[in-house]
């Protein structure tokens, strides 16, 4: 590829995130997603970040490893409990860490 297809690809690029990302900010008031949909979009943000959270949790060197002596799993748990009990998010970040941090010294 020379340098003017790769701008030409950038350029392309861009305008399809722009058309794609801008249609409801352009057409907003035109569609009205019913309610039950409205309801079921407040989860994707959550469920996305455990599809990104929860393979990283449960694998070491690409293989599962779900057991007491993983760290990270043991360190997820924990914050989560933590999070349970408090509704803290920086500190549940925190706690966490301070947790897979000494998990990850002691195993």
């Amino acid at each position: 590829m020379n340098a003017f297809d790769v701008w030409v690809s950038i350029v392309l690029l861009v305008v399809s995130t722009l058309i794609t990302r801008s249609g409801f900010f352009l057409f907003g008031h035109a569609v009205k997603l019913p309610p039950k949909l409205q309801h079921a979009l407040g989860y994707a943000p959550a469920a996305a970040m455990a599809a990104i959270v929860l393979p990283d949790l449960v694998t070491t060197g690409g293989a599962i490893d779900i057991n007491w002596a993983n760290p990270k799993l043991l360190a997820g748990i924990g914050g989560g409990v933590f999070f349970l009990a408090t509704r803290h998010l920086l500190g549940t970040i925190v706690a966490g860490m301070a947790l897979f941090t000494v998990l990850r010294l002691a195993l």
